[in-house]
């Protein structure tokens, strides 16, 4: 398969290896949650219905079975179909990892302060269009301004709905 003149080339993952990896993880959370939920009381107490626990403790003991049975069939299967090949991986790289730092930049890193969520939406809109849709810095400049101000208006003045803010808007009054 090719994209744009490019060969996608061999899978740096199978299809099966996922699904195992994927059942070990769900198999983990559920293991998790059975933990917990036997620890705050996951039965019906009489006269007042079902405990904490009892809700998370059933749906992880679905989540579980349906685990156990998918990692039985991916250990079972002979699949050697590629589950994502490097260049491709690589592409969804390239959205995952900005929108990571999207969300850092919106509450912080580390020691770094946030920018709230409207400044780092005009950077992250500003630096898509530039570097992915090829957009120049005027159009993208004014899209990125005019997004965040748009649900700045939506959000806090007219669902009233507070949205984390950053040093400029508090600057501005709206910290």
């Amino acid at each position: 398969m090719q994209n744009d003149g490019e060969e996608e080339g061999p899978g740096i993952a199978t299809n099966r290896t996922m699904e195992i990896v994927v059942a070990l993880v769900l198999l983990a959370l559920s293991a998790i949650v059975i933990f917990d939920s036997n620890r705050i009381g996951f039965g019906w107490q009489e006269g007042q219905g079902p405990a904490p626990g009892y809700f998370p403790f059933w749906v992880a003991v679905i989540l579980a079975i349906a685990s156990l049975v998918n990692l039985y069939s991916a250990i079972s299967q002979g699949d050697v179909e590629g589950f994502v090949s490097g260049p491709a991986f690589k592409r969804v790289l390239a959205v995952l990892l900005p929108t990571a730092l999207y969300i850092g930049v919106i509450g912080g890193i580390g020691p770094i302060p946030g920018l709230g969520i409207y400044v780092a939406s005009f950077l992250f809109i500003v630096g898509f269009m530039m570097a992915v849709g090829g957009d120049g810095i005027v159009k993208s400049a004014l899209v990125g301004a005019a997004i965040p101000l748009v649900l700045f208006f939506m959000f806090e003045r007219w669902f009233l709905v507070p949205l984390p803010k950053g040093p400029l808007e508090a600057a501005l009054g709206f910290g």
